[in-house]
Order: structure tokens, then C-alpha cells, then sequence
């Protein structure tokens, strides 16, 4: 019951985690320029970014995740766009992927990496990454010390390895990449994603109504999108761009 009612909370969002194509952009932007771009992106969801970035580039992309649905409804819009030939994708965890070391001059990894763990991710991914290669991830972190205890309590039983900015920078530079840029998603990324989540929610409300065990599940969904409405200064979104010297 609860991974039926999850997909179908989930199912046809253009997002599965905040963001936005502008921040794409952005993050796309703050890096070098490049003589070849092969892109990997990890954990693609639906694909918004995975579009965005070929929009961006005339490099080859491979979209990987576990949920072959997102990965049909990805393909069709790549071939729609145009970009059949330039996007791959993949049905791989990105805890065992299947690729050569040094495969890729890019890894993108937008609101992914929290499935392997922000350190484990950094170690394992940087085997399949080029020397001189670059890595953009983004990472739930805590934006402000001592948050309420409401919040640090819903995060601790939800992400309970959420970090600071300190403590990620320092893991990062443990990992052996330097950070050559980075930016906090701004209020507008998080609702690109909370707003429709909270009218499927909504929505699924007025189905669910007489089962206790489904509202339960709409519930805890809920309740994310309520913590951040009111505790949004406190955690956030950091996006790092990372060098592999």
C-alpha cells in the first residue's frame, strides 16, 4: 500500500526533488568550458534537468535511475525535443553503476546524491569521473545553527545525516575535489516542487478519505511540505560545483 499511494503522490510531477530548469542553468553555467562534455546524470527522476542540461550542450548525457517509468516518460521527451540520439537512459542504481573508470567528463547529481550518502556518493562517483572532470551536487543542509527543535526532530527521524556548509566542505575536500563555485536554491526552487506536490497531495486527500492507513502516508508527505513553509531559513538546498585535479 504505502509504495502504491507514493507513486501515484509522485506520479507525472515534472520534479522529484526542488529545483528548477534556471538553477540548472545556473549551476551549468559556473562551469569551465570544455572540449567534450559527456554528461552522467545520476538519479535523473523525470528528467527535468536531464533536458535542461541537453538543451545547454551538444554533449552526450546518461540518465540513470531504478524507476522505469521515469525513464519512458524521459526518452519520449528527448526524442520530442530532438535530443533522441544525445540522451541514454539507463535503468542502473547509482550504488552499482556499470561503466568504465574515467568515463565521464561531468557528473550531475541534482537533489540524488542523499540516496548513496553525500560522503559514500563523493568516494564512489569519482572513480567513474575524468581527471579534470567536474561534479555538480546538490545537498540538503542546514542553513543556521540550533535550529527548533521541531524542525531538527523532523529531520533527524527524515535525513538524520543532514550537515552544515562547513562540515560538507570539509568532507568534500577529504574526498579530494575543490569547490570551485557554489549557491543556496532560493525559495522559488523549493516550491517548483512543493506546489504541485501539495495539490496531488490534496487531491488524493478526497480519494484516500476513508482509508486510514492511506491518509497516514498523505499525511507524512504533507507534513514535509508544512516544515519547510515554516522553517525554510533554517535548511536549504546547497548546490556545489566541484573540480576533480
Amino acid at each position: 500500500m504505502m509504495n502504491e499511494i507514493f507513486w501515484e503522490i509522485h506520479r507525472d510531477l515534472l520534479r522529484e526533488s526542488p529545483g528548477g530548469d534556471e538553477y540548472t542553468r545556473q549551476g551549468f553555467r559556473m562551469l569551465p568550458s570544455l572540449s567534450q562534455r559527456k554528461i552522467l546524470d545520476i538519479g535523473c527522476g523525470p528528467g527535468s534537468s536531464t533536458l535542461e542540461l541537453a538543451r545547454l550542450t551538444d554533449g552526450e548525457i546518461t540518465a540513470i535511475d531504478i524507476h522505469q517509468p521515469y525513464l519512458d516518460s524521459l526518452k519520449q521527451k528527448a526524442i520530442a525535443e530532438g535530443f533522441g540520439e544525445r540522451i541514454t537512459c539507463l535503468n542502473q542504481s547509482m550504488s552499482s553503476l556499470n561503466f568504465p573508470p574515467s568515463s565521464f567528463d561531468i557528473i550531475w547529481a541534482e537533489g540524488s546524491i542523499y540516496i548513496m550518502g553525500f560522503e559514500t556518493g563523493l568516494k564512489q562517483l569519482k572513480s567513474y569521473l575524468k581527471s579534470g572532470g567536474y561534479m555538480m551536487v546538490s545537498e540538503l543542509v542546514w542553513l543556521r545553527d540550533n535550529p527548533p527543535s521541531e524542525v531538527y526532530d523532523f529531520w533527524q527521524a527524515d535525513y538524520p545525516a543532514m550537515k552544515n556548509l562547513w562540515e560538507l566542505s570539509e568532507i568534500i575536500a577529504n574526498c579530494g575535489y575543490e569547490i570551485i563555485n557554489q549557491f543556496t536554491l532560493p525559495e522559488r526552487g523549493w516550491l517548483n516542487y512543493y506546489n504541485p506536490l501539495e495539490e496531488r497531495i490534496n487531491h488524493l486527500y478526497r480519494i484516500y478519505q476513508d482509508n486510514q492507513e492511506g491518509l497516514k502516508i498523505l499525511d507524512m508527505e504533507k507534513r514535509e511540505v508544512e516544515i519547510y513553509r515554516e522553517y525554510h531559513e533554517w535548511y536549504g538546498y546547497e548546490f556545489f560545483i566541484l573540480h576533480n585535479p
